[in-house]
């Protein structure tokens, strides 16, 4: 459920301070006159039956990681009151000069942080895995089968219980992929410790140990969301409470810079995971970001080369066996080069097939996940102890899936051409010998018994189209697309884009396997091809998952084909459901803007949403009216009216911010009457660093100000920290205009203004919430359908 941003007047809520103050009978403001001129000039224009619903229901909390916490939305705009001219004003050429400077270096220096935890994340993950089924392996050459199946189960069950107990008892946001929640930051939605350090730590290491675990999921998405949290922890600006206040790190105490940064970091996370430079900038202006320009594109570009430098050194570096005993470094890098792909029209039918196929069943994956992530939230809700059995549970299911299966099949003769390569006995390769004879393999265990990593290279190999036969590809296929529903959604660090490329992957292949008298493709291409159809049916992405795709394949030979199975995934899926992370946005409660108004936006304008009684300010306030205010309220921003004896009429002077307002009462700069201090007073007790915005720690409260009986009854002239020009629509504006202004402008607060003189300067504000569909529908329920 979308979280309520707006209360009276459509203030926003605090993060700090949420209230659930009682909501008044909300006003429609729309012009009946306006109203009756549209309808008689439309003539027989069917208008939808407006019925204005007095409750609000909609809530003030999200669920994020099966926590409910706080909403507040992003300071992207900028505050242009006295303090931000005074800041701009003492700064000169040199102070500039670092400014650009710096947020090059940190974009930089996130780019070689990014990487070095993705290569960490990478080694930890070959070393602890591949000890694991070394173990089992030898236990099995020795025919203890019952002892290798107890260890096997009894080290990924210590290591998803582990993975778990991080999520449950440190960071619940850790959960999960993180991408959903990257995407709604980039937004403007800050939800409570979704780039906290303890919920960065957590990523790691769960993904780590969640990985290793042999769970049906991948360490790539966390990449994302890790990059996202240390680009957050680096761009903080600062910290009074360790002493970091220096100049040149103040620049970045806003939200905007920060907002530049974070999508750096999450192209970078793309970037690490998939050594996959530009597919790491296409997908953050594809997917994660809401607003794109030049400059941006450029410094995204930059980190993401450095990450690809920094992981070409510390490759070359690793296979000289410096990295442990399976650390060799090469995280998912499929070298399809050497394969020249030519294809005919019969080929093409197949992948236009292949295309079909991979839309419809990853609109299914998506229509599964959605439904059990319902259930699990029940699960998880009850607490952390819930949370660990529901991953236990998930990982022995796992666990005896991958090491039971396989028993299911027979054994297969070495093919003669590879008696050195065949079987695979104590290392990564295609030929797992399992429990078979000497000179056999098991084509399952070849797929289960190992990483995914390895099992997506031995399944995009080529020259192996005897190696799997149509019966193992059909269970691996079934096996993997299920326990990738199941998986995701438990209290683990979990990606979907390794369950998905296995399960496109392994379909692919088996078309390739059921249509290769037809078609001249080599099995390992329809593989490729296969995981493409997938990605672009799930996550409904297609120039970033191309190009990441080329990068990991080094094949640009397969550019034509990738297209094509990508345009006809996504097409055809996005006619039953929205893409993944599109649905984890919703289920979590976040609430995210599209690009797009909703339909039932054009027959509302923008005073039929607003809430009132609207809380005002006067540009000279009494202090303890403020107080009690910010006390009772949980609003984030305030219309300021100029009135007598300062303004002949009442006027809209402009927009004060909750954060500016504590800032001023603490610095004290009260007056014994009603008068105009103007800005100097203010800068000889504050400096603009003061009202810069927090970090993730916790901004002022009003408890904190400690203000006296005495100060209660004194003045604090606003007009210092009054933004004088805020973003402003008339009454009678469609709604669906004023959301694609807020959207694209990338605001906080909207004031709406009467559409004629004589009446109070401002009608309401417009926040976030106000456009969510959940309170439109609560509003007119007859107006737009369920």
């Amino acid at each position: 459920m979308a979280a309520r941003e707006s209360g009276w007047g459509g203030a926003e809520s605090s993060t700090s301070t949420p209230v659930a103050t009682p909501m008044a009978t909300p006003v429609s403001t729309r012009s009946v006159k306006w109203e009756k001129d549209v309808e008689e000039a439309a003539g027989t224009l069917d208008r939808p039956l407006l019925s204005k619903r007095c409750a609000n229901t909609t809530s003030q909390m999200a669920v994020v990681g099966a926590n409910t916490c706080p909403i507040e939305s992003l300071d992207y705009e900028v505050v242009e009151n006295e303090v931000y001219n005074q800041d701009w004003r003492s700064r000169g050429k040199l102070q500039i000069f670092q400014y650009q400077v710096l947020k090059w270096a940190l974009a930089l220096f996130v780019g070689l942080v990014v990487a070095l935890v993705g290569f960490f994340s990478n080694i930890s993950v070959e070393n602890i895995a591949g000890f694991k089924l070394l173990l089992t392996s030898n236990l099995m050459l020795q025919n203890r089968y019952m002892a290798a199946f107890v260890v096997y189960i009894g080290c990924n069950t210590v290591l998803a219980a582990a993975a778990a107990a991080l999520c449950a008892y440190i960071a619940p946001a850790a959960a999960g992929s993180g991408i959903p929640e990257v995407k709604a930051y980039l937004n403007g939605i800050d939800a409570h410790s979704i780039l906290a350090p303890s919920t960065l730590l957590v990523k790691i290491f769960g993904s780590i140990l969640g990985v290793s675990a042999g769970f049906v999921l991948g360490k790539e998405g966390p990449m994302v969301h890790t990059g996202a949290c240390v680009a957050s922890f680096l761009g903080q600006g600062g910290s009074r409470k360790y002493g970091l206040t220096w100049n040149w790190i103040r620049y970045f105490k806003n939200d905007l810079d920060r907002r530049d940064l974070i999508t750096c970091g999450a192209a970078a996370g793309v970037a690490a995971a998939f050594r996959a430079p530009v597919g790491g900038v296409l997908f953050a202006l594809e997917e994660v970001t809401s607003w794109w320009r030049s400059a941006l594109l450029w410094r995204t570009f930059s980190t993401t080369a450095v990450v690809a430098m920094v992981l070409r050194g510390l490759i070359s570096y690793c296979r000289g066996g410096h990295c442990g005993l399976f650390g060799k470094g090469g995280l998912i890098m499929f070298d399809l080069s050497s394969r020249q792909a030519t294809y005919t029209a019969t080929d093409l039918a197949v992948v236009v097939l292949l295309g079909i196929l991979g839309g419809l069943l990853g609109a299914l994956f998506n229509f599964f996940v959605d439904r059990l992530l319902r259930v699990y939230n029940l699960l998880n809700e009850k607490g952390p102890r819930s949370k660990i059995i529901l991953t236990v549970t998930i990982s022995v299911i796992t666990s005896c899936c991958t090491f039971g299966l396989p028993w299911l099949t027979s054994c297969t003769p070495c093919p003669p051409e590879l008696a050195k390569k065949c079987p695979t006995i104590g290392r990564s390769g295609n030929f797992k010998n399992f429990q078979c004879p000497p000179g056999h393999y098991n084509a399952l265990a070849s797929l289960f018994f190992n990483t995914n990593d390895d099992a997506i290279r031995n399944l995009f190999s080529a020259g192996t189209e005897r190696e799997f036969g149509v019966s193992t590809l059909l269970t691996f296929f079934t096996t993997v697309y299920t326990l990738g529903i199941v998986t995701y959604g438990v209290a683990v660090p979990s990606g979907l884009f390794i369950p998905v490329i296995l399960a496109g992957a392994s379909f692919g292949r088996l078309i390739g396997s059921l249509l290769g008298s037809v078609s001249g493709l080599d099995s390992g291409l329809f593989a490729l091809l296969g995981a493409a159809s997938f990605l672009g049916g799930t996550m409904r992405m297609t120039v970033s998952v191309c190009v990441i795709l080329l990068e990991l394949t080094n094949d640009l030979h397969l550019l034509p084909l990738i297209m094509l199975v990508l345009l006809i995934a996504k097409t055809l899926a996005d006619c039953f459901n929205k893409g993944v992370y599109e649905q984890m946005v919703r289920m979590k409660g976040l609430p995210y803007l599209e690009v797009h108004a909703e339909p039932c936006m054009r027959s509302l304008v923008a005073g039929d949403v607003v809430s009132g009684p609207l809380i005002t300010f006067a540009s000279v306030e009494r202090v303890g009216t403020i107080v009690e205010t910010l006390r009772h309220t949980g609003h984030n921003g305030f219309p300021v009216i100029e009135d007598q004896p300062f303004a002949p009429a009442p006027e809209l002077c402009g927009l004060v911010l909750r954060s500016h307002l504590l800032v001023l009462l603490q610095g004290r700069i009260f007056t014994r009457r009603c008068v105009k201090t103007g800005a100097a007073d203010v800068f000889r007790t504050l400096a603009p660093f003061d009202f810069a915005k927090a970090g993730s720690g916790k901004g002022l409260k009003v408890e904190d100000l400690g203000l006296s009986e005495g100060d209660m009854d004194m003045y604090v002239d606003l007009h210092p920290i009054t933004n004088r020009s805020p973003y402003t629509v008339v009454e009678n504006m469609s709604l669906a205009k004023a959301a694609v202004l807020f959207r694209g402008l990338g605001l906080r607060h909207m004031c709406v203004v009467p559409r004629t003189q004589g009446r109070p300067p401002v009608v309401g504000i417009l926040t976030r919430h106000d456009f969510m569909p959940q309170y439109i529908r609560g509003l007119y329920p007859n107006n737009m359908p369920r």
